[in-house]
């Protein structure tokens, strides 16, 4: 998938800003009147991306797309991050997510499976791998790029801490008070 030259431009600009801060350009999209450039931290790094970078990337971003004037009329700028189940689009997206469950939906409405997930375990530049079924049975399915209509990785919940476990505290259940035994009921 090539750029058109208006995004390769808005591609030269924001590369060097995201790359001053350590950060990654994830992805860049026009769509309508909308421009949503997608930074995230780079691949292994420890701190992550806060809204205090999020927002001094936007600012510089902003205001050097105002100063360079790339896109012709109006646009809104959306500067975001990927989130945790993150849009795959491109071969470089699928190739940083290898390891991570995704779900994938075909182009083919006519495909016996169009929809499935499974562990991405290989990505290229025009192929995925995914490992797809239960662990013992598991098969890897290859899939081109080019047939993917929608695809992205799945935040996968970890095991709930078992109730009395490690942190949490054991309450002892409230005593109620207990009728005495030694009171007698008089009789009239």
């Amino acid at each position: 998938m090539t750029d058109s030259p208006v995004i390769q431009r808005v591609r030269g600009i924001i590369e060097p800003i995201a790359s001053d801060l350590d950060l990654d350009l994830y992805d860049l999209e026009q769509r309508g009147g909308t421009l949503r450039v997608t930074i995230d931290a780079p691949v292994g790094s420890k701190d992550g991306l806060d809204m205090e970078k999020l927002a001094l990337a936007t600012r510089l971003i902003s205001r050097q797309m105002d100063h360079e004037d790339p896109i012709p009329g109006k646009y809104t700028l959306e500067v975001t991050t990927p989130g945790v189940e993150r849009t795959l689009r491109l071969p470089q997206h699928f190739q940083r997510e290898i390891g991570k469950a995704i779900t994938i939906r075909l182009a083919d409405v006519d495909a016996e499976q169009r929809r499935f997930e499974g562990l991405l375990v290989a990505a290229d530049e025009t192929t995925a791998t995914v490992r797809v079924g239960d662990p013992a049975e598991a098969v890897d399915r290859v899939v081109e790029l080019t047939s993917i209509d929608r695809a992205r990785t799945v935040f996968v919940w970890g095991p709930q801490p078992k109730p009395g476990g490690k942190g949490t505290s054991k309450k002892k259940p409230s005593q109620k008070s207990k009728p005495s035994h030694n009171s007698k009921k008089e009789s009239s």
